[in-house]
């Protein structure tokens, strides 16, 4: 054995034999510094004896050793991976420095720590240099806003295409995501032209800036689509059937009112209630009845909001449609709010180009999820119109 080595050894374990506090944390601090002098090489005898001896002595020391340790150790690349893991794992003062810089750490490792330990190391592990997708993965599953938005926040961290598309659609209830989201520089341009419709002006903005989204040619595969699409959606009311006769006659004596499509709900009159709903709206019985009945909620919050109906009467009127629904589905109560929101955070302009499409296709409900009528600005829209 080596002079050299031979020395360290023999220091090192009579510095184990003190067992004093001081003395065990100045051995704590020795092997700290023996492992980050990367000019060092360091036998296979030395580490393996130095790990075993930090690994009995971390639980020991005073957690400012610890916390040292960790940060002297945290940008190192000889230290052992079981003595880094054991540090991660520490309270989130001394596992912070680990989480965020130790290349040592495993994927496999972080993904453990996000599912076993506090809120804090996910938010440390979130702040990393780099992220694979499945770290990535793993934080977006805890489901904490605070910890998704940090990991949205770093432009260092990997984040597939089909999680970024989730967030996309729940940034449409979760303000705190849409920032984050449009300044990643790896959003798809689809997911983008998604979000358009449901961000503040400045984002809109900025997607338009930032992003190859063509409002014009999103306007014009709507309007490509409507001379495509058959189905039962597009067939006519009949004109004969009592319901739409009385609906249509309410009409011409300037009867035909909101207050009156409530009352027709209050007394049970789905039928009247759809063909009068039919008549106000200049939409066709299936595709009234996709906004009513096959969303939840946010088709008939679009339409309610573009006829101006107020908050209080389009609650009510979601509530006694759904009692009418003739599928015989319960609701949801979360669709509710869910709708409120979407009335609160829709301007009336962006409804009624929303359901400018839907009247000329019904099919487009479908896409109340997909967002893509709603990529058109007001001024591509009626420039469209206008030619």
């Amino acid at each position: 054995m080596p002079e050299n080595q031979d020395n360290n050894l023999q220091k090192l374990l009579s510095m184990a034999l003190d067992r004093s506090v001081k003395g065990r944390e100045t051995l704590a601090r020795t092997i700290g510094q023996l492992f980050s002098e990367e000019e060092r090489v360091l036998s296979e005898l030395e580490r393996a004896l130095m790990t075993d001896i930090l690994g009995k002595l971390i639980s020991d020391v005073e957690q400012l050793v610890r916390q040292a340790l960790s940060e002297e150790l945290s940008l190192t690349k000889t230290v052992p991976h079981e003595l880094i893991l054991m540090l991660a794992n520490d309270d989130i003062e001394v596992a912070r420095p680990i989480l965020m810089n130790s290349n040592i750490l495993q994927d496999q490792d972080l993904v453990d720590i996000i599912k076993s330990r506090t809120h804090q190391h996910q938010l440390s592990i979130a702040l990393r240099n780099e992220l694979s997708s499945d770290v990535s993965d793993a934080l977006v599953n805890t489901g904490k806003k605070d910890v998704i938005k940090t990991l949205l926040e770093n432009k260092n961290a990997s984040i597939s295409e089909l999680t970024l598309e989730y967030l996309a659609d729940q940034s449409r209830r979760i303000d705190d995501f849409q920032e984050p989201l449009v300044n990643r520089e790896d959003l798809p341009a689809h997911l983008a032209e998604r979000m358009y419709w449901w961000v503040s002006a400045a984002l809109r903005s900025h997607i338009l800036k930032n992003f190859p989204v063509d409002i014009q040619e999103v306007d014009n595969k709507i309007q490509s689509g409507i001379h495509k699409l058959v189905d039962q959606d597009r067939v006519l009311p009949k004109p004969h059937a009592p319901a739409t006769k009385l609906a249509q006659k309410l009409k011409q004596n300037n009867l035909l009112t909101v207050d009156s499509l409530v009352q027709a709900l209050r007394q049970g009159e789905v039928e009247l209630f759809e063909s009068m709903f039919c008549e106000m709206s200049g939409f066709r019985p299936g595709g009234l009845r996709k906004a009513l009945y096959e969303t939840k909620g946010e088709g008939i919050a679009i339409l309610c909001l573009a006829m101006d109906i107020p908050k209080q009467t389009f609650a009510t009127i979601f509530l006694l449609s759904r009692k009418g629904n003739p599928s015989g589905h319960k609701t949801d109560p979360r669709d509710l709010s869910r709708a409120m929101l979407i009335y609160d955070k829709v301007s009336k302009d962006d409804a009624q180009l929303i359901t400018d499409s839907w009247r000329m296709d019904p099919k487009y409900q479908d896409a109340i999820s997909e967002v893509d009528a709603a990529s058109a600005n007001k001024k591509s829209v009626s420039g469209a119109k206008a030619s």
